[in-house]
């Protein structure tokens, strides 16, 4: 269970002295609630540096955990006062499991923990947002998840970035996931178990399913949330990182998808259709036809201005038009692990 006992239980984390507030009004402003943060990564360096610095002198209650850093992450952060947790290399890492160590290690040693701000280690939290999400939950008992706004900290450096970017410009409101920066209720969490640890893509709309199944509810405001650097600068990059939202869906859909709400059925057939019937027909269709049969290839240009008249971007058409081959491989590398009972390993992209 994700709140179960520990034989260390009963001592007490000494790092929730370590760094001291501004002021006396910082502490006030975190009203009634008790926040802490758990941040994730690995090999993030300066990037773990501007996440760390960006949370710790407002909620010293933060942990970090780390997946296999080999760049001096580790120390880094516990130089800076954050508690430091070291993933166990005998078992897959994923961000699931990680998030679940990290909440795990910071109840253990701050059990009275209301809110929970989870953060990617390449990300910086917003200056306001802390402040403005704890209020947020603090005044809506039903909710258990509140994000904002993640934005790309450079989208001018490169079109992968851009479509980071742009990938991240959901609509406010009541909302059916967030992504991996959210603020969560720790009695949401709990009942549910948290995480899915063996989720390597896409535990967060899964986890927010969960939640909506138990009848809470997931809100996104109208504020920015977090700076992210994807750092991307190659189309192998983003073409690993499409791989793994295929992944996602097939996961999701797996899990799910016999539900009312069919998770990620949808996204998952149209990576089908585009991404594998559609060229594996046409291969066939050109064997057995003859040449004319590749005009069947056209439909992949009407689909492209299908979605150019949709969104109004060629650029964003595009690569939405060839990621479906990218998402296609992670499908097929899902449904590969599953059959031959292998577990999956994390799909990283920088």
């Amino acid at each position: 269970m994700l709140w179960a006992s520990d034989p260390a239980a009963g001592r007490q984390n000494n790092v929730l002295l370590r760094v001291a507030c501004n002021s006396i009004e910082e502490l006030l402003r975190m009203h009634d609630y008790k926040l802490g943060v758990v941040a994730i990564g690995r090999n993030e360096g300066d990037r773990l540096r501007r996440c760390l610095s960006s949370v710790l002198p407002v909620v010293p209650a933060t942990v970090y955990v780390d997946s296999g850093s080999s760049d001096g992450s580790k120390q880094m952060a516990t130089e800076m006062g954050a508690e430091v947790v070291d993933l166990d290399i005998s078992r897959p890492f994923t961000a699931a499991r990680a998030r679940n160590e990290g909440l795990r290690r910071l109840l253990l040693a701050h059990p009275d923990i209301d809110f929970v701000q989870f953060v990617d280690g390449d990300c910086e939290v917003v200056e306001g947002w802390l402040d403005a999400a704890g209020k947020f939950l603090e005044d809506h008992p039903s909710y258990a998840v509140v994000c904002g706004r993640r934005r790309e900290r450079y989208p001018e450096r490169s079109i992968y970035n851009w479509l980071c970017d742009e990938e991240w410009n959901t609509p406010v409101g009541d909302a059916l996931a967030c992504g991996g920066d959210a603020m969560m209720r720790t009695t949401a969490l709990k009942a549910v178990d948290g995480y899915r640890d063996s989720m390597i893509a896409g535990e967060e709309p899964e986890l927010c399913l969960r939640f909506r199944q138990k009848g809470w509810r997931i809100h996104r405001l109208d504020q920015e949330m977090t700076l992210h650097d994807a750092a991307m600068t190659r189309f192998s990059q983003w073409w690993r990182r499409t791989i793994r939202s295929g992944h996602a869906y097939a996961a999701g859909a797996w899990l799910h998808g016999a539900t009312p709400e069919r998770h990620w059925v949808r996204e998952t057939r149209r990576t089908w259709f585009w991404g594998i019937l559609l060229p594996l027909s046409i291969a066939i269709a050109m064997a057995i036809l003859g040449p004319w049969a590749a005009l069947l290839a056209l439909t992949y240009p009407l689909q492209w201005l299908r979605l150019l008249r949709r969104n109004g971007s060629a650029r964003s058409s595009t690569f939405l038009v060839i990621g479906k081959f990218a998402e296609a491989l992670g499908v097929l590398k899902f449904h590969s692990s599953r059959l031959r009972g292998a577990a999956d390993t994390i799909i990283e992209y920088k």
